[in-house]
Order: structure tokens, then sequence, then C-alpha cells
């Protein structure tokens, strides 16, 4: 389950927002705001869906609708604020830490968390086909518990 940021009004959590908002060109809206601070208001880096973001959203003071949390996250994303990680072609997992890293998808819980980058090799990519080149590699190494 994704925590997030326990008091995202705090003068902090909406200084650091604002200048997380600015420093990407976006307009710092009080619903930006808002869902940047839940995001990144105490500092840490989060995966989240949209669900659980406008779950999040709900207990704050400032109501936002699901359809205007997606069109924030794509936002942020396009910004380069975030990053969006696709698991099985039908879910979507919004990412704060924008670095090249590996990902761990936890199946038993639907949950994404990062994998440590210095311990992932990959020694060669098969040659792009022609007229294409490659823009990015993910890796999502899907996990389960083992039974005990």
């Amino acid at each position: 389950m994704t925590q997030f940021n326990a008091h995202p009004d705090t003068p902090d959590a909406v200084e650091r927002s604002s200048r997380w908002l600015s420093k990407a060109g976006l307009r710092p809206t009080r619903q930006r705001v808002s869902l940047a601070a839940l995001l990144i208001g105490d500092g840490k880096n989060r995966h989240v869906t949209a669900e659980s973001l406008y779950a999040a959203s709900c207990t704050s003071d400032e109501k936002v609708s699901l359809a205007t949390v997606y069109n924030t996250l794509r936002a942020f994303c396009d910004a380069g604020l975030m990053q969006e990680v696709m698991v099985d072609g039908t879910k979507s997992y919004f990412d704060t830490r924008v670095d090249d890293h590996p990902h761990f998808f936890w199946e038993d819980e639907g949950r994404l968390s990062d994998a440590p980058s210095d311990q992932l090799e990959i020694a060669r990519l098969p040659d792009a086909p022609q007229g294409a080149e490659i823009t990015k590699v993910e890796v999502v190494i899907r996990l389960r518990r083992a039974d005990t």
C-alpha cells in the first residue's frame, strides 16, 4: 500500500510542491499543488496509481475528481516530473523518481517498488529494426511471495 505525506497542507509541503512544479514550468494551481504535496511534500519518492492518489486526495482539504488526477499525473509526466511504469499493459504506476532504474512488481500485493540498480547488468540489447531507435529500456521484475 502506498503511504502518502501525512500532512500535505503544511507550509513546507506546499513550498516544496510549488518549487517542484515551477522548475518544470507548470503553473502551480491549487489542485496541482495539493496533489504534488501528497506525492513529494515530505521529500520522499513514491510509486502511485491514479486511484491511490485519488483516494488520498479525498482525505485532503482540496477535493479533486479522478479525471483531474489522471490529467494531472499526465501533465507531471509530460513535464518530466514523474515517469509512468506500465505493468501488464493495463495498469499504470507513476513514479516520482525519474532517473533510469529497475522496478520490482509485487504480484500478490499489486505494488511497485524500486529494485537496486547496481545489481542489474544488461550486457547487450538487440539491434533496433531498420528506421527505429531505442529510446528507453524499462525493467520490471515480477515477484511473488514464496510459500514458507
